[in-house]
């Protein structure tokens, strides 16, 4: 698992605003530092140096990640990428 930033806010819909230090990919799981699946990248914003995370949280109520450390860790890819003719 890679560390993926600090919540930096929770939206009115419910999502999470994270701080993040590195670009994650769209879809990819994100965990709380037990390693528990929270919820999953929706969407990254801001300057390059310094993205913002999208995270649409399931499960969890948004008050308990105020100031939460966040880890993420990437979809696997489906084995059949490559096909034989």
């Amino acid at each position: 698992m890679d560390f993926l930033g600090t919540v930096a806010e929770i939206t009115s819909d419910g999502r999470a605003v994270v701080s993040a230090s590195a670009s994650p990919e769209t879809g990819d799981s994100v965990f709380d530092s037990r390693r528990r699946r929270i919820g999953k990248v929706v969407r990254m914003f801001g300057p390059v140096d310094g993205p913002y995370v999208s995270v649409e949280l399931e499960g969890m109520e948004p008050s308990e990640l105020a100031g939460a450390d966040l880890y993420t860790q990437g979809v696997k890819q489906n084995g059949k990428v490559k096909r034989r003719h």
